[in-house]
């Protein structure tokens, strides 16, 4: 294959710049809600959905302090409580 046949695209320097950077959870949020939460799978799945919510507009319930991210304030939503799976009820019951 020779060099004429390659194409080259102008990186987009300027979206990216202008895209907001998500911040990192904090690893002592993600240890505290594994104590609430110990079935990790459901707990990463609990924190999508909620971040999901809350890019979509939908309110922190609880009071946003400092440089939280979407994800630390899911996480300590959990920590609170305030953020519970809904689980299904043994049918056995």
């Amino acid at each position: 294959m020779t060099s004429s046949k390659l194409v080259e695209f102008p990186s987009p320097q300027g979206a990216a710049a202008s895209l907001p950077r998500a911040l990192p959870m904090k690893s002592d949020l993600v240890e505290q809600a594994s104590k609430v939460v110990s079935d990790i799978p459901l707990l990463i799945n609990l924190v999508s959905k909620r971040v999901r919510q809350l890019n979509q507009g939908r309110p922190p319930l609880i009071q946003v302090t400092g440089r939280m991210g979407q994800a630390d304030i899911a996480l300590t939503e959990i920590i609170e409580g305030k953020v519970i799976p809904n689980l299904p009820e043994d049918a056995d019951e």
